[in-house]
């Protein structure tokens, strides 16, 4: 039999067995086609699935409400090794143990003036605030800057925030003076901010440093500035007055 013709035969099947032969082709392409169908779909489903989760995590994160601490070296933590350890960051310690969805903002400037306050409030304003806590003036009361200017600078802030985020809750801490700053000068000093705090009806806390001012063992060298353990006990008077405005 010559090569021609045995090429023949083999290519010559019968028309049962071809049909068998394409019936099987056709069978495993399918079974091919779902499987891959079933992987490309299961893999859709995990990606779409990730996304969501991904979205739900910056929604989760968008929704955080900011409690802004606006003031100066209290507020900052100045001589701690850690501004982690300033009552700002001791206040978010407590949120997170409760489970709230709030971000504590410190916004605390060392040697931060009422009047340097007033010129750098329009930027802070700029993200959306729940709470602002507003401390500062301490540092014009140990300057002798005039009373009226230090009223003024804090008024012009207090008005800006409230102009600027009408639902914002406001908090003003209080500050006093060591008694050598004279006695007519003190007193209205710390008269000023509970008139501030009546006249714009803000909350109020009378003096930020309570318990802790005057204490040796609870500030640095200086005698101004709280160590971490003051520091816990501003955090402990802040706390009385927030947590009846944030959400339990």
């Amino acid at each position: 039999m010559s090569k021609a013709q045995n090429k023949q035969i083999k290519l010559n099947l019968p028309i049962s067995s071809t049909h068998k032969l394409l019936k099987f082709c056709y069978f495993i392409m399918a079974v091919l086609l779902c499987a891959c169908g079933n992987n490309t779909s299961e893999k859709s489903t995990q990606e779409t699935s990730i996304t969501d989760q991904n979205e739900m995590s910056v929604d989760e994160a968008n929704d955080s409400k900011t409690i802004l601490c606006f003031g100066d070296s209290i507020t900052a933590g100045y001589g701690l090794d850690d501004s982690e350890d300033a009552f700002p960051g001791l206040i978010q310690q407590k949120i997170d143990s409760l489970d709230l969805n709030y971000t504590v903002v410190n916004s605390g400037v060392s040697g931060e003036t009422t009047a340097g306050g007033k010129s750098r409030i329009a930027w802070v304003l700029n993200q959306p605030i729940s709470i602002f806590l507003l401390e500062l003036g301490a540092n014009d009361g140990l300057r002798g800057v005039p009373l009226s200017e230090t009223r003024d600078n804090l008024q012009a802030i207090i008005d800006k925030v409230q102009r600027k985020s009408p639902e914002t809750t406001i908090i003003l801490a209080g500050m006093e003076l060591p008694p050598n700053m004279g006695q007519d000068y003190t007193s209205e000093f710390r008269a000023m901010y509970s008139q501030l705090a009546e006249k714009n009806d803000v909350e109020f806390i009378p003096f930020i440093l309570k318990d802790v001012g005057g204490i040796a063992e609870l500030n640095q060298g200086d005698g101004i500035h709280p160590t971490v353990e003051g520091h816990k006990i501003v955090a402990n008077t802040v706390w009385k007055t927030l947590e009846s405005l944030i959400s339990l």
